[in-house]
């Protein structure tokens, strides 16, 4: 799907030279935030979808951190969101530097999609990045 003809996004914080439209098109390297600390990245939908699949690629190659994210979504904006996902992962710069997750879902009426990224769960000064956001 081309989130950009279909979706509003919003970010939290972002790198002028990284933006969230990178991530939406697998340009690399993707998004990135402005700065340390949780962020938030929202698909809102000009009208309601159904999505099956949700693909996320996370990479880090420059520092070591456990990233955690939570993946939601909601059929009302503005209203109550459920859980899809949440999901920790340890990046290595000399091991893992990469992250895919790839989900089947199968959700309808679905009108604001939300990815919460804490960049580091042990609260050091982690940015966070996103390669790429797809869903089908």
């Amino acid at each position: 799907m081309d989130l950009a003809e279909i979706a509003t996004v919003e970010v939290t914080s972002e790198d002028p030279q990284f933006p969230i439209e990178a991530s939406l098109a697998s340009q690399s390297p993707g998004w990135r935030a402005a700065g340390p600390g949780d962020q938030q990245v929202r698909l809102i939908f000009d009208a309601p979808i159904s999505i099956n699949r949700v693909h996320l690629r996370f990479e880090e190659s420059a520092a070591e951190r456990t990233q955690e994210f939570t993946l939601r979504w909601s059929a009302v904006h503005g209203g109550p969101s459920i859980e899809i996902v949440r999901q920790q992962w340890n990046f290595s710069p000399s091991g893992s530097t990469s992250e895919v997750e790839d989900y089947t879902v199968g959700l309808n009426h679905v009108s604001v999609l939300e990815l919460a990224i804490r960049p580091d769960i042990s609260g050091n000064e982690g940015i966070a990045s996103l390669a790429e956001f797809r869903i089908r």
